[in-house]
């Protein structure tokens, strides 16, 4: 396979259209982002025990160079600020662990530890920056955990911070926003092997770091590679001016659901004039559906919540800090920028809804509209993580779902037989690419991308379109502001040369799964049943958790997995098998591939009736793929 290829004439006279307009007078966010400054890790890299790198950030020292011609401008100064690592006062007793993840931990001092919030994505990296901390403020034990919201980057690295056992005896009091559990599940666990490929695209984690391949995030730099764990929480947060206080520091909490994560919560503390602002409000502008996949968000919602928040806590503050990126400081400025930012989600949700409602379909609006002066010229305003194009896109779907109402579009063929009728309709494949080598000549990347994905779907081994079609996708990489449309194009281009990657992150660890509770991990079950295998199966099992005082009930029929609680003094048909456990060893059983065999005769498993029911029960079960093709059929 060829290298790959350098910017275009095309893309570099973008890049220079680019750097012209953005408004680089502008340099508060250089100085904001080092206040406060106090350590950096040194390497700035973190491996597991067997030396394996889960983070480096030292890799991204070529973000101190000049802007390349292959890098948006704009990202390349998004990118050169979020590199910045090291520990950072916030304000007095208030510290942030930046530059470590993809993600920031916060930590706030107390009367006798530190309270730990949003631990990161991987036990390594949140352990590292604790260490950090530590050295500098000394050895504070943790004295609490609070996650802000239902994503992966800001529970994963639990055990890296706290002890499960303490949070279980109620040492260690385990906050977050009602549904957390069940959404961090839905994530993470029923749609994560798909969520996780993708999300490999989206942050480029395996790519090449370099002017030419992964440069950031725009949200963070990438995500770790470490052990994802959870502890689940044991206090929910129900209601917005729900107050408590955690080692003496007193905390005010405002619930979001619905806003960029179905479960989180903003929080004040009063004491300190400071207001945290979970993923809410940070320096770009985020997504309403991310590129990895998710459920749609409400920006209407959202806008509105911001509201809130300005009236309730922001007039109060001094600072305003959050999951991602830099504090900002001063009353009158944190208000100006919570406001803007409100109105950016107002704005879009709104001005999709007019057009919508105009008859323009999602692709349509997305190429229209365009932002007020105001918002488009504020930095923290741009579109480095999300952006206008798939917002305007997703709040179309959240509206009126996939379909745009054009018969044309109601049944279409799926992706091979569509591929193999339009290259036969365009006069065959190397017509197809003659004409296309003309396309790419003229900067038409878009359309090369369009129809040459045509030819790999109806050919996959045609290593000329493939070729033609990587070098589309690292020209519309090389151009894009936003860091994860460059990273799906470049990891595009990356599987296009070299082959699958597969999924760097893996979400399903054994710390992951001990979290679930009992409900959840019958549903995860229940969505690995290959159903037309299991149609004529009938099998009933009953399920006694030792450690749960209750007797579950699974019954297999028609394809479809139902579990329940088996009623007390109800007339059921005789299971076909009873198995008396622990969760824990059913969930090594069931999800993790664990013999039975060897589990019963550990006395790990107490058997009634006949054993060979839970493997018929198993043996329908599908494997998912964390390999999955992406850009080839």
């Amino acid at each position: 396979m060829p290298e790959v290829t350098e910017p275009t004439e095309v893309i570099v006279a973008a890049q220079q259209r680019a750097a012209a307009m953005l408004p680089f007078a502008d340099e508060v966010d250089l100085a904001d982002a080092q206040r406060g400054f106090v350590a950096a890790l040194e390497p700035g890299v973190v491996t597991q025990d067997d030396e394996s790198v889960v983070w480096d950030n030292d890799s991204y020292g070529f973000l101190r160079e000049p802007c390349p011609a292959s890098v948006h401008p704009g990202l390349w100064r998004q990118s050169g600020l979020v590199a910045a690592q090291g520990l950072y006062e916030v304000t007095d007793g208030i510290y942030q662990i930046r530059g470590l993840d993809l993600s920031n931990m916060t930590l706030v001092e107390g009367d006798r530890g530190v309270i730990v919030i949003d631990p990161l994505i991987s036990a390594e990296t949140a352990a590292a920056g604790l260490r950090l901390y530590r050295e500098h403020r000394g050895e504070r034990p943790v004295t609490g955990l609070v996650y802000t919201h239902s994503h992966v980057d800001h529970f994963g690295g639990a055990f890296g911070v706290a002890d499960q056992e303490d949070a279980a005896a109620g040492r260690i009091p385990v906050i977050a926003p009602a549904g957390f559990l069940e959404h961090a599940v839905s994530e993470n666990i029923f749609a994560g092997t798909a969520m996780a490929r993708r999300a490999a695209y989206m942050y480029g984690a395996v790519l090449p770091r370099g002017p030419l391949g992964q440069v950031g995030a725009g949200l963070g730099q990438t995500t770790s590679l470490g052990t994802v764990t959870l502890i689940a929480p044991t206090v929910d947060i129900t209601a917005t001016g729900q107050e408590m206080t955690v080692d003496g520091v007193r905390i005010v909490f405002q619930i979001t659901p619905g806003t960029e994560a179905p479960a989180e919560m903003n929080f004040y503390f009063p004491d300190r004039r400071a207001l945290c602002m979970a993923e809410n409000a940070t320096h770009t502008l985020h997504n309403i559906v991310t590129l990895r996949g998710a459920l749609v968000r409400d920006s209407h919602v959202w806008a509105r919540y911001l509201t809130e928040a300005i009236n309730l806590f922001a007039r109060r503050s001094d600072v305003v800090f959050a999951s991602h990126h830099w504090p900002t400081w001063g009353t009158e400025r944190l208000v100006e920028y919570l406001a803007l930012q409100r109105d950016l989600y107002g704005y879009l949700h709104d001005q999709t809804l007019r057009m919508l409602n105009q008859g323009y379909v999602g692709a349509e609006i997305a190429e229209q509209l365009t932002l007020p002066p105001a918002i488009e010229n504020a930095w923290h305003a741009r579109g480095y993580y999300g952006s206008v194009n798939h917002n305007v896109k997703a709040i179309y779907q959240r509206y009126l779902g996939w379909f745009d109402g054009n018969p044309a579009h109601l049944w279409q063929h799926p992706p091979v037989e569509s591929a193999r009728r339009h290259v036969e309709f365009m006069g065959g494949a190397e017509e197809v690419l003659r004409k296309a080598r003309e396309s790419y000549a003229e900067g038409d990347f878009r359309w090369v991308a369009q129809v040459v994905d045509y030819v790999v779907f109806a050919e996959p081994g045609n290593e000329a379109a493939k070729d033609l079609l990587a070098a589309a996708y690292e020209q519309l990489g090389y151009g894009a502001e936003n860091a994860t449309w460059r990273n799906f194009y470049l990891s595009g281009a990356y599987e296009l040369r070299y082959g699958s990657f597969g999924t760097p992150t893996k979400v399903d660890s054994m710390a992951m799964l001990t979290a679930l509770t009992v409900d959840q991990i019958f549903d995860a079950m229940a969505l690995r049943v290959d159903g037309p295998k299991a149609w004529d199966m009938r099998v009933i099992t009953d399920w006694h958790l030792t450690d749960e005082g209750r007797v579950y009930r699974l019954e297999l029929r028609n394809g479809r997995l139902t579990h329940y609680d088996r009623p007390e003094g109800v007339a059921l048909p005789d299971a076909d098998a009873e198995f008396t456990l622990t969760r824990a060893t059913m969930i090594r059983v069931l999800l993790q591939g664990q013999d039975f065999g060897v589990a019963a005769a550990a006395g790990d498993i107490a058997i009634e009736g006949d054993p060979t029911k839970l493997a018929a029960l198993v043996g329908v079960f599908d494997e998912p793929d964390p390999d999955f093709a992406i850009v080839t059929p």
